[in-house]
Formats: C-alpha cells, sequence, structure tokens
C-alpha cells in the first residue's frame, strides 16, 4: 500500500476528519514513514484543536508542531512518529 506524506482533513467535520486521522497514521506507520503533515486548515480552530488532542495521547505519535511558514503555518500539523 502507498500512503501519501500528506492527510488532507481540510473541510471535514470532527466526526469524518478523527476516524480518517487514525486509519492514515496507521497506515503511514505501518509502511515505515517518519513524518507526516496533517493539513487541517485554519477555519474556526475546531479542527486543528480536535486534531491536536488526538494526536497527544496518540500511541504512534512521538511528537508534533504546527508547520511552519513555509509548510503551510498553523493550517497544518506537522507528526513525528513513533519508532519501530
Amino acid at each position: 500500500m502507498v500512503v501519501d506524506s500528506e492527510l488532507d482533513l481540510h473541510a471535514h467535520t470532527i466526526d469524518e476528519a478523527l476516524p480518517r486521522l487514525n486509519d492514515y497514521l496507521y497506515h503511514a506507520f505501518m509502511s515505515g514513514m517518519s513524518t507526516v503533515r496533517i493539513n487541517h486548515g485554519k477555519g474556526t480552530g475546531t479542527l486543528l484543536l480536535a486534531v491536536r488532542r488526538e494526536l497527544k495521547n496518540h500511541t504512534l505519535v512521538r511528537s508534533f508542531r504546527h508547520g511552519d511558514r513555509w509548510e503551510g503555518g498553523e493550517g497544518v500539523t506537522i507528526v513525528e512518529l513513533s519508532e519501530h
């Protein structure tokens, strides 16, 4: 299975986004990826907060940060996955 380095959750509801996020993280981890990018957009910040809350306690996530300006800024989260 080929896994893209970015998951676009832009314009999804939280109920749609979180299952997609968990599935994506699992497949990215199983594919041996070390870093992925989650595009949640800026909007009202509701999806951003939900994504980061989910990442905070996710067993496959080593760390995460907001994107630098050239990476998309607050509209994206850069995720470092745990090692195998």
